[in-house]
């Protein structure tokens, strides 16, 4: 059984919405059937985020670390994901993957390299693409968490 995060009604605006994030992405995570060892996992992280005691800047930072431990396992592990994981992941990669080789190639082949700068647009069309493609999946899978991150 997953644990609950502690209660911290002393928050600030930013750490306050931060940590309620967290809490819904529990939620969410309690309603799928994982295996015993990634539940234990999964608590280790809640247990460290509980015993931060400091400044909401260091609990913020702290929220976002284990947030991103947790999602990290789920996608590796189980393919598990939240909204539109896919989609963020595959936005930057296309730009990186496919964008500056495109550009590249367009700046080399016409001779100004001041062309590689259209590739990125491009590249961040297909990477939008994949992403999506690859969140629709997870959706009609059932591997995806009802919630949207925002980091």
């Amino acid at each position: 059984m997953i644990l609950d995060p502690v209660q911290r009604p002393e928050l600030s605006k930013k750490s306050k919405d931060a940590y309620e994030q967290f809490e819904r992405l529990i939620v969410e995570i309690k309603k799928k059937k994982l295996p015993e060892e990634i539940e234990l996992v999964i608590n280790k992280h809640i247990m460290q985020l509980n015993s931060v005691t400091g400044s909401d800047k260091v609990l913020s930072a702290e929220i976002r670390k284990e947030q991103s431990k947790i999602i990290g396992l789920l996608a590796q592990k189980l393919k598990v994901v939240p909204l539109n994981y896919y989609r963020k992941t595959w936005f930057v990669l296309g730009m990186t993957v496919f964008g500056i080789p495109i550009g590249a190639a367009l700046g080399l082949s016409l001779g100004n390299m001041a062309f590689l700068g259209i590739g990125l647009p491009v590249g961040m069309s297909i990477g939008l693409a994949i992403g999506a493609g690859m969140d629709n999946k997870a959706k009609e899978e059932g591997r995806q968490l009802d919630i949207e991150l925002k980091m």
